[in-house]
This record gives C-alpha cells, sequence and structure tokens, in this order.
C-alpha cells in the first residue's frame, strides 16, 4: 500500500515544484493559510485521480497483487499524508518568508484536515462511482447553485459561514472539538467503506 501512496507522489513531482512556487506566491501576498492547505491538499489529491483516470491506471492496479480495498485504502490514507506535506510546506515557507512560526497553531492544523477529510467524504465515493469529467461538471454545477444561494435567498451566507469558522477557532471547549473530530472520523471511515463498495463492484 506504501507503494501505491508513493506512486501517486512520484507521478505529479513536476507539478509540485508548480506546487511550491504558487504557494510561495500566494505566502507573499498574504493569504490566509488555512485556503491555502486546504485548496493545495484537494489539489493534489484531486489530481491523482485525473492521472488514474487518464493513463487507465486501474487497469493496470489490478492486475498487480493488490485487492481494491487496498488500492482505495491508499487513496484514504494518501489523503491524509498529503495534507500533511501541504501543511508542512507551507508552514516552511511561511517561516522563510515572513518569520512566522515553524507550524501553524494546532487549530489550523485541525481546520485544514477537518475540512479536507469532510470535502473528500463526499467526493471520493463519487469519483470511485463516476469519471473525473462527470465531478467536474457536477462541482460546477454545485459552485453555480451556491452563487445562486448567495445573490437570491442568503446574500449573508458567506459571512454566515466565516462567522462559524471564526467561532470553532476561538472554542475553548476540548469536549466540542472531541465531538467535532468524532464526527468527522465516522464521515471519513463511512466514505472509505461506501468507496470500496463501489470499486469492488466497478468493472473494468
Amino acid at each position: 500500500m506504501v507503494n501505491l501512496i508513493l506512486k501517486d507522489v512520484l507521478i505529479q513531482k513536476k507539478l509540485i515544484l508548480i506546487y511550491i512556487a504558487t504557494i510561495i506566491l500566494y505566502l507573499f501576498i498574504d493569504v490566509s493559510l488555512v485556503k491555502i492547505g486546504f485548496l493545495y491538499s484537494m489539489a493534489f489529491i484531486t489530481q491523482t485521480f485525473a492521472y488514474d483516470e487518464k493513463d487507465n491506471a486501474n487497469i493496470l492496479l489490478n492486475s498487480l497483487p493488490y485487492t481494491r480495498k487496498e488500492i482505495v485504502s491508499s487513496k484514504y490514507i494518501g489523503a491524509l499524508v498529503y495534507t500533511s506535506l501541504i501543511i508542512f510546506i507551507t508552514s516552511i515557507g511561511d517561516f522563510l518568508l515572513n518569520g512566522k512560526e515553524i507550524l501553524f497553531l494546532w487549530k489550523d492544523i485541525l481546520l485544514i484536515i477537518g475540512l479536507v477529510m469532510v470535502a473528500l467524504s463526499f467526493i471520493l465515493p463519487i469519483f470511485y462511482k463516476f469519471k473525473t469529467q462527470s465531478l467536474m461538471i457536477a462541482v460546477g454545477a454545485l459552485f453555480g447553485i451556491y452563487i445562486l444561494i448567495i445573490k437570491f435567498l442568503s446574500p449573508s451566507l458567506n459571512d454566515t459561514l466565516r462567522e462559524s469558522i471564526q467561532k470553532f477557532m476561538t472554542l475553548q471547549e476540548t469536549q466540542m472539538y472531541f465531538i467535532a473530530i468524532l464526527t468527522i472520523i465516522i464521515l471519513y471511515v463511512g466514505s472509505w467503506l461506501l468507496s470500496i463498495r463501489i470499486y469492488t463492484r466497478k468493472v473494468f
């Protein structure tokens, strides 16, 4: 399974340099570290699926001595590895450019990992069920719906979401963090099991 995770890193070795260069650019203009961590983690993870689909990698993977459960699990475990890598790169860049702490505040790290896990809990089963192109169309449609909701139904939605995140960042109750973490883990594991079920039944 480790080799499957390394495979996804190696196929993006050229893109990693682009990621680092653009992360540095965003750090120069003082973009939120949470936004950088979340967006680049999602970009890295979704790109692994795009490469697999483009190169028909699933046919090759299923001819190798890996079970389908291991193939799916490598994506879910790998997603956490890639997110940690992006956090580390961003943290080092912020330290070298702005002289800030070598690591994010632990709340920032939890927020990035939590957001990535929640997003992937919905996205990864769709990746396994449909093609990447279909997902991109769906994402575009959802974004359009989101814009329409903000414009016509709930103009304050962005402010509400921002306030919710700020409240989370200022929480002091350990119990609330525990409940949030437990909920996200349950969601992620449920998505993981669903993806295994979908992929196991898929015909290549």
